[in-house]
């Protein structure tokens, strides 16, 4: 299993939209980065992934699982974009805050901390399971 990191505006998408979506879940729509792109060309099914709201909280706030292969981005004709589907698993039960990631020196290599500008992104499997303990969930 890989695990990866979902980027999203809570005014855009948040996770209580993804929740809302229950088992059929959602295509991770709109990526335009060819290396978020790339990474999402790599998942499988079953992936876990952190569900991180951008902009003003900025922090991992639910789990959520690649239900579905990289496959033609429906919001767009351009064949060079795609994106998978991904359903929520569970909220967090404390929010991990960029801040507190940052504040990690276990974390200082996470592409979150070195790139946090990129909306899909890789997590290491030590990288999971410290962000897991720190949101109070079990991995």
């Amino acid at each position: 299993m890989q695990y990866w990191l979902f980027k999203s505006e809570p005014s855009t998408w948040s996770w209580d939209n993804q929740q809302a979506k229950g088992e059929i879940g959602e295509e991770w729509d709109g990526v335009r980065n060819y290396q978020a792109r790339n990474f999402m060309r790599q998942m499988q099914i079953g992936d876990r992934g952190f569900f991180y709201h951008s902009q003003t909280e900025k922090a991992v706030v639910g789990i959520v699982e690649v239900i579905a292969l990289a496959h033609p981005d429906s919001t767009t004709d351009d064949e060079r974009w795609e994106c998978v589907d991904i359903k929520a698993i569970c909220s967090v039960e404390n929010p991990v805050t960029l801040e507190m990631i940052k504040d990690d020196p276990r974390l200082t290599e996470m592409v979150l901390v070195r790139n946090s500008r990129l909306s899909v992104q890789p997590v290491t499997e030590s990288e999971w399971q410290i962000v897991c303990e720190m949101a109070g969930i079990s991995a």
